[in-house]
């Protein structure tokens, strides 16, 4: 059963609150590694055992981001212990895994593991009836408890649990302060001053925002941003569902014309939609801009990047948009997850797998600084472990959450989602009004619903 903006953004908040019990020092909550070595006992690992090969699609290609060696560790650990057993990684950036996954899909050939995401993108594979619930899996060794409060709920229709999330996110932008003193640019604490300082950024020779919009929903995320500020608060898509609402409210065109703003303040990198999500953010790890809009999972990334070195880099809070919304109003991200196939020839040992995978996921992210984010309890005490400063103020940020929306694509049915993302993809290289951009946006979602 789908379920609503309203109800997504109330079960996020109160996640992201258990999620603090991870920034104190020594931790004593539930964690997964309680079990780090417990593969559940299902899958055969003697030498006589028959050869398995076991597919999994996964989001991490890119290899100077700490979770890529994270998952070839654990692959390697597991493949060690089971000898009879071979993970296939199939690697591949965000939009290029969607589009394989929607083939597959249709084909029937989903493979052992896949990556989801959450609500309304999951529940039409979850109806072709694609998927194995994975109750039974989670409630063994602990790994269950591992998950912050509510988190689950994302994955689950029907009372039945059908993916494992790898992360509980929000929205923010993270800055180089050496470029920002270059231009002589201050820390944004206004929309209007953001358009401001991509200016003094572009005049100086500088990228202001580095974005990798050849994956739309990378400037739909920054849009609903937009939109929680103009809307002066979270369930504007609620809303719209509810009847209360169209896209041609004032706060969606006010969202709009802000977005523009940014636009033609050539905030973004030139060719900003040739960029997909690694090289985008590349840009800004490699100090080539000045500023990057994303969800706070980018921060292992960041933190061992060459931009961070001496700690150069910060992060703000998305700000006000006309005076309107609150900072403490975040754009709320649960995590892409994992799912089994229901149809896996392999389905007892992609399952004990998976139950690995998830069981070491925490201390192996933990381990490489990639830990900010992740959606299971985290044992451990970040500064101790040398977290640098920007991923200490995304840590206290978590703190700070007073409410906010998910993304478009995860809150609306896929039809109005993908006019949405064109919709607003095209905003980067064209101009267009408002009211067109609204009118777009109700179109689809009247001939959608």
């Amino acid at each position: 059963m789908a379920k609503t903006t309203k109800i997504l953004s109330t079960v996020m908040v109160g996640a992201l609150a258990v999620s603090l019990a991870a920034c104190g020092n020594n931790s004593n909550g539930n964690t997964s590694n309680n079990t780090n070595n417990n593969t559940g006992g299902n899958a055969n690992s003697g030498s006589g055992a028959e050869k398995v090969t076991i597919t999994f699609q996964n989001i991490y290609p890119d290899s100077t981001d700490p979770k890529y060696g994270m998952l070839h560790k654990i692959v390697d650990d597991y493949e060690n212990a089971h000898p009879n057993v071979h993970i296939e990684l199939d690697s591949l950036n965000t939009d290029q895994q969607k589009q394989k996954l929607k083939t597959q899909a249709a084909s029937n050939e989903v493979p052992d593991i896949t990556i989801v995401n959450p609500a309304a993108q999951m529940q039409p594979f979850v109806d072709a009836d694609l998927f194995a619930p994975l109750n039974d899996m989670v409630e063994k060794n602990g790994l269950k408890d591992s998950f912050q409060e509510g988190i689950l709920d994302y994955y689950t229709f029907d009372n039945n649990l059908y993916a494992l999330p790898d992360g509980n996110n929000i929205g923010l932008v993270y800055y180089n302060k050496a470029l920002f003193a270059q231009a002589g640019v201050e820390v944004p604490t206004t929309f209007e001053e953001m358009v401001d300082a991509s200016k003094k950024l572009r005049a100086a020779g500088i990228t202001p925002i580095a974005i990798g919009e050849k994956d739309s929903w990378t400037g739909s995320f920054l849009f609903m941003n937009i939109l929680l500020r103009t809307n002066e608060g979270p369930g504007f898509l609620q809303d719209v569902v509810d009847g209360n609402k169209t896209f041609e409210d004032p706060a969606f065109k006010e969202a709009v014309d802000a977005f523009e703003k940014l636009v033609d303040a050539k905030a973004f990198q030139d060719g900003a939609t040739s960029f997909d999500y690694n090289s985008g953010e590349n840009l800004f790890k490699t100090g080539q801009s000045a500023m990057y809009y994303m969800g706070s999972w980018a921060t292992g990334g960041i933190e061992t990047s060459d931009a961070n070195k001496d700690d150069n880099i910060g992060v703000f809070k998305f700000p006000t948009v006309n005076g309107k919304g609150d900072p403490n109003e975040f754009m709320l991200a649960p995590g892409s997850a994992f799912a089994v196939s229901k149809n896996s020839k392999h389905l007892d040992e992609t399952l004990d797998f998976l139950n690995y995978f998830m069981i070491n996921y925490p201390k192996e992210a933990f381990a490489v600084k990639g830990a900010v984010g992740v959606a299971q309890t985290v044992d451990g005490d970040f500064a101790a472990a040398g977290y640098s400063n920007m991923a200490m103020q995304v840590l206290d940020m978590f703190k700070d959450v007073k409410g906010g929306d998910i993304s478009f694509d995860n809150t609306m049915n896929p039809g109005t989602a993908q006019v949405h993302l064109s919709s607003i993809q095209s905003l980067f290289v064209s101009k267009k009004s408002a009211d067109a951009i609204a009118k777009e946006h109700q179109t689809a979602y009247e001939e959608n619903k």
